[in-house]
């Protein structure tokens, strides 16, 4: 069930996506070459419980950390730990935060240092992606608006676009419905309302689009180990268009 938030839960909601979004503007500046990524998730658990908050992932469904960091050819789920960052590298870090029991979901990808022209214009094309994606959001519109704006524009890049993990609804809990994948499938296509927050989160591989699972039963890597990126925001559906819950 697609559950519409009241004006009490979108303030609730936009109260923990604007303190996720500090957190993702701090880490722009903060995520540097020789850090380990255990050091990065360190510095999220602290950011969010010193303002109150608790870290939206940490032991959902058993994942270990506060965040997920995904370096160049995981995809998501990277569990942090004892990896460093390198010059060229791309991290991409997916967070959340339970603040008082609305939740926020926002995701992005650094390059650290300068990367070659391949790895910018990938995370170039998923950010576009999300952009594009965004653009789609109105009440009315339909699911499979936003999942053909991500697939259009990564497949013409040359691009893949990951399959078997997609976007969804958030704010009262983690996950809910709609799913909002990054095609055009066969499944549910539900017209879009006012009240809707949705997390949108193309992850777009430089090569194919097919995936394995490592045996920590978290990450999931590209199948060809070429680099991926990942970009996500929370969204609120109006009637007449879009307010990006994630964005400062």
């Amino acid at each position: 069930m697609i559950e519409l938030k009241n004006e009490e839960q979108i303030d609730g909601i936009r109260r923990s996506c604007r303190l996720l979004a500090q957190l993702h503007e701090e880490l722009r500046s903060y995520v540097t070459e020789g850090m380990s990524t255990a050091q990065v998730d360190k510095y999220c658990y602290t950011f969010i419980k010193d303002h109150k908050g608790t870290p939206a992932f940490l032991d959902y469904m058993g994942f270990p950390a506060t965040a997920c960091i995904s370096v160049n050819e995981e995809i998501i789920h990277g569990i942090p730990g004892k990896r460093v960052l390198t010059e060229g590298d791309i991290a991409s870090i997916d967070l959340g935060i339970n603040l008082g029991g609305y939740y926020s979901d926002a995701a992005q990808s650094i390059i650290i240092g300068e990367g070659d022209d391949r790895l910018k214009t990938l995370n170039r094309v998923t950010h576009e992606c999300l952009d594009l994606a965004i653009s789609q959001v109105k009440a009315g519109g339909r699911i499979h608006d936003i999942s053909q704006a991500v697939f259009k524009h990564a497949t013409r890049s040359g691009f893949g676009v990951v399959r078997e993990y997609c976007g969804h609804g958030v704010g009262l809990s983690q996950h809910e419905e709609p799913q909002i994948p990054n095609y055009v499938s066969v499944g549910p296509n539900p017209r879009m309302r006012a009240g809707m927050i949705l997390a949108i989160e193309p992850m777009i591989n430089m090569g194919s689009r097919h995936i394995k699972h490592l045996d920590d039963g978290w990450t999931v890597v590209t199948r060809d180990g070429r680099p991926s990126a990942h970009w996500e925001h929370t969204v609120l559906v109006l009637e007449d268009g879009v307010e990006i819950l994630t964005a400062l």
